[in-house]
């Protein structure tokens, strides 16, 4: 059965692709190491291959660390790939860089990819131009223990629906050694992760702020919002004390060895915490805010076409691109990696708005904002390091948050 499927993917996936490849052409695909990526787009192209003999795809991957400067080398030494996964906030520097090209309007129509795509599919387009095309698209919900919050008198089945039930839920489960030192978080605090997402999308719109202007041109989140946002995030360890920076290194592995009953992350989680056997744990919707207010964030990896693949290799890069975009091919990537398909319809199916665990993160989408980055890395470390003056060196709030807006608008103005 699931060979018929992505058999009949890859037929649906092929047809927006006019012509077929030559014979005996290989393409490379690359992306960053994770084990169901890495999992599922085995499975892809084997199917693929099966489908197109005359056309072999090899899968490159490599550290997440260290992904861009080897993707930006090899495109340098004219050895780049033909197709290439990227995260949608690169865009601009790998087309500044000459690190992608854009998609043929003839293979890939642009009233087709919007219509059927999630309106987010339009972080990718620059210009007259689109430059890759997801898969998957995530946004972020609130794991939570269910194990810890029964041992804590708290009820597994009614997770917290506002931020003040999630810091009482989080306090009542969080726990100290004998020396008083943390020994089970009650939240995870972790904003290399996904917290600073959290902040800059959810909180300050939660406390009555905007973190840019409308084409995020413009840093806005440093006012009285801003603060009262990053003030209520730095609380959780400063005085609620229900998490604490670095705890396990990484939240998801403090969360994965049943040592933090909460966790922000993404729908790319669910595959690598499918494997949990030593606890149960659910999904709920980001906290509301007491008047009601709910924000997210959403984002994706997008696939984009080498700026060195032309002929026969471009002919079958596209025709990979089309499969690796198509319904069938989402939904083994939702079976494998966990992560929602980017096609509106393969998404919102009766099947997935009913499973509890697919339901928070489709919900998510419906408010969710998508931060368009010129510099991903550097604004991510920017609030990184916005968090860890507070935490670490005892900056003021408000102090922290000017020298943050303003070294982040630097960032955006030097992009320009």
């Amino acid at each position: 059965m699931r060979t018929q499927i992505l058999m009949a993917g890859l037929l649906a996936g092929t047809s927006l692709v006019a012509g077929t490849a030559a014979q005996a052409v290989e393409i490379e695909y690359w992306q960053y190491v994770y084990e169901t990526r890495v999992t599922a787009m085995d499975q892809l192209i084997d199917a693929f291959e099966a489908a197109n003999p005359d056309i072999t795809v090899k899968q490159v991957t490599f550290p997440y660390a260290d992904y861009q400067t080897r993707v930006v080398a090899a495109n340098m030494a004219r050895k780049g790939p033909d197709v290439l996964q990227m995260f949608y906030g690169w865009t601009d520097q790998f087309v500044g860089g000459k690190v992608i090209q854009p998609l043929s309007p003839e293979v890939f129509p642009h009233d087709e990819i919007e219509a059927e795509f999630f309106p987010i599919v339009t972080a990718m387009k620059r210009g007259d131009d689109y430059y890759g095309l997801p898969t998957a698209v995530r946004s972020l919900a609130l794991f939570y223990n269910k194990d810890l919050m029964t041992k804590a008198g708290l009820d597994p089945e009614n997770p917290p629906k506002t931020l003040d039930e999630m810091v009482a839920a989080a306090k009542a489960m969080t726990e100290m050694d004998a020396g008083g030192n943390l020994s089970t978080a009650g939240m995870t605090l972790d904003m290399g992760g996904q917290d600073h997402q959290w902040w800059r999308e959810v909180l300050v719109r939660q406390f009555g702020g905007e973190p840019y202007n409308a084409d995020y041109s413009q840093v806005t989140y440093n006012d009285a919002a801003g603060a009262a946002a990053l003030k209520f995030y730095t609380d959780l360890q400063l005085v609620e004390k229900v998490g604490q920076r670095g705890f396990m290194d990484e939240g998801q592995a403090a969360f994965r060895a049943g040592r933090a009953g909460l966790t922000i992350d993404g729908t790319f989680r669910l595959g690598s915490f499918s494997s949990i056997e030593d606890f149960e744990w659910g999904v709920t919707e980001l906290p509301a805010n007491a008047e009601g207010v709910r924000s997210n964030y959403a984002s994706y990896f997008a696939n984009g076409i080498g700026i060195g693949a032309e002929g026969e290799e471009l002919a079958a890069a596209e025709k990979f691109l089309a499969y690796i975009s198509s319904p069938e091919a989402m939904k083994i990537w939702l079976d494998v990696v966990g992560e929602l398909p980017a096609r509106r319809d393969v998404a919102l199916t009766e099947e997935n708005l009913a499973d509890p665990i697919y339901a928070p993160f489709l919900k998510g989408l419906d408010y969710a904002k998508t931060t368009l980055f010129v510099d991903e890395a550097a604004q991510r470390q920017n609030a990184i390091d916005m968090a860890n003056r507070i935490l670490i060196d005892g900056q003021s709030v408000e102090e922290s948050l000017a020298q943050a807006a303003e070294a982040e608008q630097a960032i955006i103005d030097k992009a320009k």
